[in-house]
């Protein structure tokens, strides 16, 4: 399982997906789960870092989850209509 920091905002968005992506990579299963329940401060570059995540993920023909979306994160995937790119764990 791989873990989203405390805070994910556009400062810190380049740096999260590029150790998303390590983690991906030594990853030996199929499932990835990203775990987010630990995310408290972000903005709508914790959405954009996902979705490329995931894009990245299913690439390497791996199956991506989320487990513990904060509800705020969960709302904006919702306005933005991105939410069914994000299937829980």
């Amino acid at each position: 399982m791989l873990v989203l920091p405390k805070e994910l905002t556009h400062a810190e968005a380049n740096a999260c997906l590029g150790m998303l992506v390590q983690g991906l990579r030594a990853q030996t299963g199929q499932d990835v789960v990203v775990d987010a329940s630990g995310l408290s401060r972000f903005d709508s570059s914790a959405l954009a870092v996902l979705l490329e995540f995931r894009r990245e993920s299913l690439a390497l023909g791996k199956r991506f989850s989320i487990r513990g979306l904060p509800a705020r994160l969960h709302d904006l995937a919702v306005l933005y209509g991105i939410i069914d790119l994000l299937p829980s764990a």
